[in-house]
């Protein structure tokens, strides 16, 4: 298949103004800054900065016409100092190696952020699954797994879906995972479906993160949820689910949109007809012609903005333009780090996405515990205690970000990477 307070101390500024819509090279840029807050010496920066190790895999594919076509995969496995590591594997034609990189280090403050046993990994195929078969996507996925095998494992690194994966390609990943094993291993994969060992709520869980993100942000500025306006960038997983659990609070969402286009309606859009309405790639603007431009999305005037398509959406060109109180990122990076330190300037609370987008890691936790011990949670039980690990941590975050006056994400950054820092210390590794 981010948070910020009008405080001082932000994010640097990086010198080349193209510098930070490099996913890896600005992630190694607040780590820095965070790891010198707290005080680790440049020697934990050097550990940290990339990965301990990464895969690269070619895997053949026999495709449905006969012909032989090899793809390239990654598995990139950040530190497993405070345990195995953990990331979703994302099937797409513009993966590179520096994006699976950058990936698996946000999955390392993700889990430190909500304080999991885990470390941070991630995957990529560079493919194209919307022009593919399901036959075809199904040996793909196979000869991934047999590619990666001797690294991953219920102990040792644990995948997950991401962009254009689902749960069935992670049944599939699981099976071939328990043939080359010899035993059924559900604990190897997460976010498969509930009949092979799959968690209720894992596949709201991202979107429930946000929600609860959402509160906490409203109620740190006295807002209300019920008639609070909402714009919501991106209709896939995260966004449309988040557009529901608004719409059902009782907010209004007055924009939408996906890669065609946006809605805008300043009296709250339908969200129960666009979700009726939306194709398998959760499309929907198409069927429309009042709409607007992604651009114009982003500068409504609204009290909580969550982009929820893909990163660089909100940099130093229409930073000043955004007219929202709260910034939630429900994707990965959509914010520059210039745009981190004008919205906080300019009194914008912002949420940053390692911390809005841990629940899907968190209830991937959680079934990875359940499959551990056998035993398997209600719905209601998962949603609550997701809300009990995303309240804990927005609280840290803002507490650290209001005590050492810095930005939200500054804030994140140093709550996640504090205890891997410390696991490497104590393990002697620095």
């Amino acid at each position: 298949m981010g948070n910020q307070d009008a405080v001082t101390g932000n994010t640097q500024e990086p010198d080349n103004p193209k510098e930070s819509l490099n996913l890896l090279t600005s992630t190694q840029r607040v780590i820095k800054e965070a790891l010198e807050k707290l005080g680790y010496p440049e020697a934990m920066y050097e550990l940290l900065k990339e990965p301990l190790r990464v895969l690269t895999v070619r895997i053949p594919v026999r495709m449905d016409n006969g012909e032989v076509k090899v793809f390239t995969g990654y598995r990139a496995q950040h530190n497993d100092a405070v345990g195995p590591t953990k990331g979703g594997i994302r099937f797409h034609p513009e993966v590179t190696e520096d994006e699976v990189k950058a990936l698996s280090i946000w999955m390392s403050l993700k889990a430190g952020i909500v304080d999991l046993p885990y470390g941070g990994g991630k995957g990529g195929i560079i493919c194209d699954p919307r022009e593919m078969s399901f036959r075809e996507l199904e040996r793909l996925s196979r000869g991934y797994v047999r590619a990666i095998s001797q690294l991953v494992g219920p102990t040792k690194d644990i995948p997950a879906p991401d962009v254009f994966t689902n749960s069935q390609i992670m049944a599939w990943m699981m099976d071939e995972y328990s043939r080359i094993r010899e035993f059924d291993s559900p604990g190897f994969i997460t976010g498969k479906p509930i009949a092979l060992g799959g968690s209720h709520g894992r596949e709201t869980a991202t979107a429930k993160g946000v929600t609860i993100c959402i509160k906490e942000a409203l109620k740190r500025r006295g807002i209300e949820l019920a008639g609070a306006r909402v714009v919501v960038q991106g209709f896939g997983n995260a966004g449309s689910y988040l557009s529901k659990f608004m719409h059902d609070a009782g907010a209004k969402v007055v924009g939408i949109s996906d890669a065609y286009g946006a809605l805008y309606d300043p009296d709250g859009l339908d969200i129960d007809y666009l979700l009726d309405r939306r194709d398998s790639f959760g499309t929907v603007t198409k069927l429309f012609t009042n709409t607007i431009t992604n651009k114009e999305l982003l500068e409504l005037d609204c009290d909580i903005l969550v982009p929820a398509a893909i990163e660089n959406q909100i940099t130093r060109e229409n930073a000043h333009n955004i007219k929202a109180s709260i910034v939630v990122e429900a994707a990965n990076g959509p914010t520059t780090l210039e745009a981190t330190k004008i919205l906080t300037e300019r009194g914008i609370l912002l949420v940053p996405d390692v911390l809005a987008s841990a629940g899907g890691v968190t209830v991937s936790y959680f079934e990875w515990v359940q499959n551990n011990q056998g035993y398997y949670w209600s719905e209601e039980e998962v949603e609550q205690k997701l809300e009990q690990v995303m309240v804990k941590a927005f609280d840290n975050v803002y507490q650290t970000a209001q005590t050492r006056r810095v930005d939200m994400r500054l804030a994140a950054y140093m709550v996640g990477v504090r205890k891997m820092a410390e696991a490497s210390r104590f393990r002697g590794w620095v």
